[in-house]
């Protein structure tokens, strides 16, 4: 069996920035996805397409064919007020740094970064925390199988109990 389209695709890999490991994922708890799906990152499913089992693989993206530039206008000020809950601002959650999830104005789920703030605004960085990088990977294929029928109706792949355990809500509308 190879890596096409509908298949789901267990790898085990390495990631790297400018020569740093930031992410290695292990065979023993691979990263698993249904392939050509657009869950990925188009040029990365492109560098595996074709791949058999225990194939290795080494690529690199360029920043564009991965999480692209940084963006200026991801940066945003955002009213302190909004930080707050019950009237109070939690200033432990208020730090330089600090990943925050928020919704934007139509409900979407979007992470930010806290990159400064003062007694008025806090500015957060929506960017990818990747853009503006070339990114390398490095790994092997650890596992191929055929997608269930769910599984390919939903566009991912499910645990042994199906969407069950499934957090995504286009999921469950589909599902019920």
């Amino acid at each position: 069996m190879i890596v096409a389209k509908n298949k789901v695709v267990s790898l085990s890999y390495e990631l790297k920035v400018e020569g740093e490991t930031v992410e290695t994922v292990g065979a023993d708890s691979p990263l698993m996805f249904l392939f050509g799906t657009g869950n990925l990152l188009p040029k990365f499913e492109e560098n595996l397409n074709g791949l058999k089992l225990n194939d290795g693989f080494d690529f690199d993206l360029v920043s564009a064919d991965a999480y692209g530039q940084v963006v200026d206008d991801a940066i945003v000020d955002v009213p302190l007020q909004a930080f707050a809950v019950d009237g109070e601002i939690d200033h432990e959650n208020l730090k330089v740094g600090n990943h925050i999830p928020m919704l934007d104005q139509s409900g979407n789920r979007l992470n930010g970064v806290v990159v400064k703030f003062n007694d008025e605004v806090v500015t957060m960085d929506f960017n990818h925390p990747l853009a503006g990088n070339n990114l390398q990977f490095s790994g092997k294929v650890v596992d191929i199988r055929e997608a269930s029928a769910d599984e390919m109706e939903h566009g991912h792949v499910h645990s042994p109990d199906s969407c069950k355990d499934c957090t995504d809500q286009d999921c469950h509308s589909k599902s019920n």
